[in-house]
């Protein structure tokens, strides 16, 4: 009875929450349609006339902003996390300081995580204003979850396979390669599109590192100049989308909310891409 009462409140809640989200995308759809269905609002650059500004400069650098965010996340999380779980003595002391710390990070403001970077990345690395700092920024706020939900996923995995690799001759980094990590990508592709969510909207921390809020030019393309890409100076749709509902023109408020609505669109392609390599891998790696 308990577990159905349970199961009941988790569907209720579940169903408030997806309401919640679709009354929020359809209420931005509704208001920023005039400049959702206007090819050039996708082609244009930030201008102080309403019906000419434009969100180009600003979806392409969340792009460059959150694929390097990625990157750094799980370039340095998926190896923590596998650290921690596999090798990592749980009874020393320094353990259970990190173990303690990744956790507590998870719930830190994200401003918190902008003026860290403002003072290493900006300040002590020299790495200015850029593209590369913000992808940084980004991926530390993104750590955290990935380094949890790898340590979780590798934790599910049954001893039996560890065992049955063991008895077959495998060694420990083999076992670890050839069953293990195959077997709980999805769980770690789980943390990421979390992690995700949690990164793409966020202001705070770009604003502190120096993100600006006009920027009427692209950065270079990475296949032609990757290092200058990285260096460049960027602006994401949510710095844009609060510069517009700041001014008190309505128009612009129609942009904000058309802004808004591709935000949420961009958000969607990036968690669909992570489900749909979930599905394949564990699809492929079942047991």
């Amino acid at each position: 009875m308990r577990e159905k009462i349970f199961s009941a409140i988790g569907l209720f809640f579940s169903m408030v929450a997806m309401l919640f989200l679709f009354s929020v995308s359809v209420a931005l759809l509704i208001h920023g349609w005039s400049r959702i269905t206007d090819p050039s609002l996708y082609t244009s650059f930030p201008s102080r006339f309403p019906e000419e500004a434009g969100i180009l400069s600003a979806w392409v650098g969340t792009v460059y902003v959150m694929l390097g965010a990625i990157f750094w996340s799980v370039l340095i999380g998926v190896p923590a996390g596998i650290y921690l779980e596999e090798y990592a003595n749980r009874e020393s002391i320094v353990a259970r300081i990190i173990e303690a710390n990744i956790s507590n990070l998870a719930a830190v403001p994200s401003i918190v995580y902008g003026l860290l970077a403002l003072g290493i990345f900006v300040y002590r690395f020299k790495f200015g204003e850029s593209i590369f700092t913000a992808g940084l920024t980004l991926g530390l706020l993104m750590l955290p979850v990935i380094v949890v939900s790898t340590r979780e996923s590798i934790r599910r995995i049954p001893k039996s396979i560890r065992e049955a690799a063991y008895a077959l001759g495998a060694t420990k980094w083999e076992t670890l390669f050839h069953h293990i990590l195959p077997y709980s990508l999805g769980g770690i592709l789980t943390g990421v599109i979390i992690s995700i969510s949690r990164a793409i909207g966020e202001t705070a921390p770009l604003i502190t590192i120096g993100a600006l809020t006009f920027i009427a030019f692209l950065p270079p393309t990475p296949w032609e100049n990757f290092v200058g890409m990285l260096k460049s100076p960027f602006t994401v749709l949510s710095i844009q989308m609060f510069n517009w509902v700041s001014r008190p023109q309505a128009e612009f408020h129609t942009n904000a909310a058309a802004a808004g609505f591709v935000l949420l669109v961009l958000a969607l392609l990036f968690n669909a891409l992570a489900f749909y390599l979930r599905y394949k891998l564990r699809k492929k790696y079942a047991w």
